[in-house]
């Protein structure tokens, strides 16, 4: 599949724009390709109770079940000045669920599988 990293990035930076958030001021957005060439989009969400913010990569993978599912091919990740932003361990996990160590993701490096990002990890197919 082609990966068209420019138009991801730029839907990371469009959705980034639309981030609610009033207490940090860190807008966080996400931009991801699906396998059957869909894109999917979140960006971060706070609260005035902090613990029950989302970030960004939560409101991405509810997009993607809520459009139909499938499988993430690659991601963009950026912060509030457009710059490639790597999530945190939570959303790291929610990533891997839903593309596998297969999932390329962009780093300043220059696209990276996932499994550099989250080395080892949990998984579907260890609870059977």
């Amino acid at each position: 599949m082609n990966i068209d990293w420019d138009k991801l990035h730029k839907a990371a930076i469009d959705v980034m724009k639309n981030a609610y958030a009033p207490y940090s001021n860190f807008k966080v957005g996400v931009a991801s390709l699906v396998d059957d060439g869909r894109i999917v989009v979140g960006c971060n969400s706070e609260n005035a109770s902090y613990g029950v913010g989302l970030c960004a990569e939560c409101g991405l993978i509810s997009s993607l079940t809520a459009s139909g599912g499938g499988r993430l091919v690659a991601t963009v990740c950026v912060d509030g000045n457009g710059d490639f932003l790597s999530p945190c361990g939570r959303c790291r996990q929610l990533l891997f669920e839903h593309g596998g160590n297969e999932m390329l993701f962009m780093t300043p490096d220059g696209p990276k599988p996932f499994s550099t990002l989250l080395p080892w990890a949990f998984g579907p197919e260890d609870l059977k």
